[in-house]
């Protein structure tokens, strides 16, 4: 017999259903968990932060047994509602994943199988656990779709993972996780590829879980999220945990530095103008160049057809003007449209019809032959700059080929390294990095690098496409007030599409609202945060999580 979701019926709220105590990790000789105790208490949010490297996915991923190959794992005490999750086999531990803890990990696109459909990778714990029938598991992998945001999501359940957006595969795996009402949800950054609407539905759906009884477990460097839903936060910093109690006490009244740091790195309407990585640090701007536009879109559309062979407009009558010396932010939901539009602009992708103008002449019409002596008078970052490096070649590599392209092309390969060595220490790199393998760099590092390799032709625009959502918090306050500080010495324009509103206040002069394909809104930062005028703007701006909000 199945037990429904209403069904379940959990002890007092407030006594704890995980608790951890002198957790350890260690990779060979490197320990990367030292001695973490804490405890998830049912009906209650304990939200784990930190950066890249602080231990806190590998806290999480223990907590399921997926620590990893070569982990040596070590506890006081482990007990889950009195299991000792030290001595659970891995048999078992397939009946604990699923049914007792739901866990929700970060990288949606490897965690989904590519050659499945996402309503069966949905409905796998169903499966996997017995519930129902297989129609009735098909059903219910729709039903979680709907819960948490993914809209059309009969045809969303038929496609493949790699389909879909980053924000459409994440809310696929949270859909998985819950599946089965687990009482204990780890959820390992389950926002981060979310926009700011469907963050909020995310973060109500996790809200209704605990209100429920359900105790979260929330890994996350977004403390705006944090303060929205946890009851308790703990800081983690090279794998120890520096502060720990009460989210208001933690987010409000913090005592330890790193926590101060994190909070103040936090782009937003008040942090304008000033360096996120250098409190009390001004910007000095250059001003806009207003005369001619250096890349100017008029009535961009583009159509595409569907799996089930129906067209959508997904770009629909779009046009803007960019300005030297100037950031035109470009915000919406996933699906928006805003990514499409950066590539027609880039013109890597063909409009349906309409036309993008370079310096007042032809871009997009032109034919690849034609606007090859063009292409480095447009530059791009992408969002995850792995994938758009080749894997076998140096960083060293990476920036002169990009020199090549260029109007100035190095005569020489003294004068290719002099020039590859003054872009990297203009972004805050060394000349020790020209050798170095992109995947053996932070995140952060690789960042540097995409913006080295995209400033190396000395372009007059640079578009951003989302390149500081993946980051964490002290290092996307430093790679923003690094673009910023290279337009104010180099006067590149930027066209930036991100989803976070903070980050879209914080760099743009002007700033274009997209909704299902079209802009619904355009004005400067100022404009449009502070009097929106569109209903969609103002719902944006609504959902977003403030660090005063609970």
């Amino acid at each position: 017999m199945t037990t429904t979701l209403a069904e379940r019926v959990e002890p007092a709220a407030g006594l704890a259903l995980l608790q951890v105590e002198g957790l350890r990790v260690s990779f060979g000789d490197t320990e990367v968990v030292r001695g973490v105790s804490f405890a998830a208490r049912r009906g209650q949010c304990l939200a784990i932060v930190g950066e890249s490297g602080s231990g806190k996915s590998v806290t999480a991923r223990t907590l399921v047994g997926l620590a990893g190959p070569g982990a040596r794992v070590t506890a006081e005490r482990i007990d889950l509602d009195g299991t000792d999750l030290r001595t659970v086999s891995e048999r078992a531990w397939r009946t604990v994943r699923g049914r007792r803890v739901g866990f929700v990990l970060q990288d949606a696109l490897v965690s989904l199988d590519q050659l499945r459909r996402v309503g069966d990778e949905v409905a796998e714990p169903l499966r996997l656990h017995g519930w129902g029938t297989r129609a009735g598991r098909a059903g219910r992998a729709v039903e979680l779709l709907r819960s948490v945001g993914v809209p059309e999501p009969e045809m969303r359940a038929r496609q493949r993972p790699y389909e879909l957006s980053g924000g459409l595969r994440q809310r696929a795996l949270i859909a998985s996780a819950i599946a089965l009402d687990p009482p204990l949800l780890i959820a390992d950054e389950p926002t981060t590829a979310l926009d700011v609407t469907v963050q909020a539905q995310v973060l109500d759906l996790l809200a209704a879980a605990k209100a429920r009884g359900t105790s979260i477990i929330l890994i996350s460097h977004d403390l705006s999220v944090v303060a929205r839903l946890a009851d308790e936060v703990a800081v983690m910093r090279d794998g120890e945990i520096v502060e720990h109690g009460p989210a208001e006490q933690v987010l409000h009244k913090p005592s330890h530095e790193y926590t101060r740091m994190l909070l103040d790195a936090i782009p937003s309407e008040h942090s304008r103008d000033t360096k996120l990585s250098r409190p009390g640090a001004v910007r000095t701007r250059r001003p806009v160049d207003r005369g001619r536009p250096i890349l100017e879109a008029r009535h961009l559309t583009k159509v595409f057809r569907g799996p089930d062979k129906v067209d959508r407009t997904v770009v629909d009558d779009v046009s803007f003007e960019l300005f030297g010396g100037e950031t035109l932010g470009i915000v919406g939901e996933s699906g928006s449209g805003k990514t499409t539009t950066a590539r027609i602009a880039l013109a890597i992708l063909a409009a349906t019809s309409g036309e993008v103008l370079l310096r007042g002449e032809a871009w997009s019409a032109l034919t690849p032959g034609r606007r090859r002596p063009l292409r480095q008078q447009v530059g791009v970052v992408y969002q995850d700059p792995l994938s758009s490096f080749d894997p076998r070649w140096s960083v060293g590599r990476i920036i002169v080929d990009a020199l090549g392209t260029g109007a100035r092309p190095p005569g020489s390969r003294a004068e290719a390294r002099e020039r590859a060595v003054r872009l990297l220490e203009q972004v805050g790199l060394r000349e020790s990095h020209l050798g170095a393998a992109p995947l053996r760099l932070s995140g952060g590092q690789r960042q540097r690098v995409a913006i080295a390799r995209a400033l190396a032709p000395e372009p007059a625009v640079v578009i951003c496409d989302e390149p500081v959502s993946a980051l964490d918090v002290s290092i996307q306050a430093q790679v923003l007030d690094l673009l910023t500080d290279l337009q104010d010495e180099l006067g590149v324009s930027y066209l930036f599409i991100s989803h976070d509103l903070g980050v879209i206040h914080h760099v743009s002069d002007r700033i274009l609202v997209m909704k299902d394909g079209r802009v619904v809104e355009h004005g400067t930062a100022a404009e449009v945060f502070r009097r929106p005028q569109h209903d969609y703007t103002q719902r944006l701006l609504t959902a977003v999580p403030r660090l005063g909000s609970s």
